[in-house]
């Protein structure tokens, strides 16, 4: 295993969005070259897609992946990561290729991947979330039971390319789901009531649209660079008897807060649903 990113190679089994996103931010940030990066998928145009959007090489099969990589990166449908499992297992460990393999296919736990690779444990599985098509996303992470002490770093870098990343046991991935993963839909639903209520008021749709994304990308910034409870950071805003506690007052009578909170706790419950579903049908 190469331990510098100068001398790593990317691989990547699926050729999808998330994976041209991850490939294109490790160029851009100067962690690996597109020469450096290569896939494979089903789909010839997936392929052809994410060749011409980073520059990178395509291979013909996952073996091939598999055994030229040093960090090999699942990003196929859950569905067919079965079939992909059995065809990588021969081609890792036992004096073959030994790459740090990463999943971010959701719902397959750390045990089904190091089943369906024949006891291979060098494994990370990821949960990231769709801003990393923009180098703004929120991932967490769990390390398998055979990874490296350097294997973690790696990690961390890859997804800090597209974001920020947590560690987490394995057992709080449901949860990260629900919160991160199922997050942008939330927020994009704020934003357009946001719109809503500006065209409400007589903003054309444009502009009420502009300023209210705008007003929850600066407010999340606040968030993360002052490091400020965000109550503290809501009473800056909010006047006695000003227009702002009058519009939180009407959130509160609407239940946004526990209505947001309500919204997590089922998209956890429906993460920890399918993950259960997918290992009964793998029995």
């Amino acid at each position: 295993m190469a331990e510098q990113w100068s001398t790593a190679r990317v691989g990547f089994i699926g050729a999808g969005q998330m994976a041209r996103a991850l490939a294109k931010r490790l160029s851009a940030v100067g962690l690996v070259s597109p020469d450096r990066m290569i896939a494979s998928d089903v789909s010839e145009s997936a392929l052809e897609q994410f060749a011409q959007e980073t520059g990178s090489l395509i291979v013909g099969t996952n073996s091939d992946v598999a055994e030229t990589a040093h960090i090999v990166v699942l990003a196929t449908k859950p569905q067919v990561m079965a079939d992909v499992l059995v065809e990588l297992a021969p081609r890792l460990g036992q004096g073959k290729a030994e790459p740090l393999i990463v999943s971010i296919a959701a719902g397959i736990s750390l045990e089904t991947l190091q089943s369906g690779l024949a006891g291979y444990g060098r494994l990370v599985r990821v949960m990231p979330n769709t801003p990393c098509l923009v180098g703004s996303g929120a991932s967490a992470y769990a390390l398998g039971p055979n990874v490296r002490p350097h294997d973690e770093r790696i990690v961390r870098e890859l997804l800090q390319a597209v974001g920020v990343a947590h560690r987490v046991a394995e057992s709080m991935l449901d949860a990260v789901t629900g919160l991160s993963g199922s997050g942008p839909a939330f927020v994009y639903t704020i934003i357009e009531a946001l719109s809503d209520g500006g065209v409400r008021v007589g903003l054309p749709r444009d502009v009420a649209t502009s300023l209210a994304a705008q007003t929850v990308m600066g407010a999340a910034q606040m968030v993360l660079e002052t490091g400020r409870h965000t109550g503290e950071l809501k009473d800056q805003v909010t006047s006695p008897g000003g227009t702002t506690i009058a519009g939180i007052h009407a959130l509160e009578r609407g239940g946004l807060r526990a209505a947001l909170m309500d919204a997590v706790s089922a998209a956890t419950a429906r993460s920890m649903e399918l993950a259960a579903s997918a290992k009964s049908a793998k029995k």
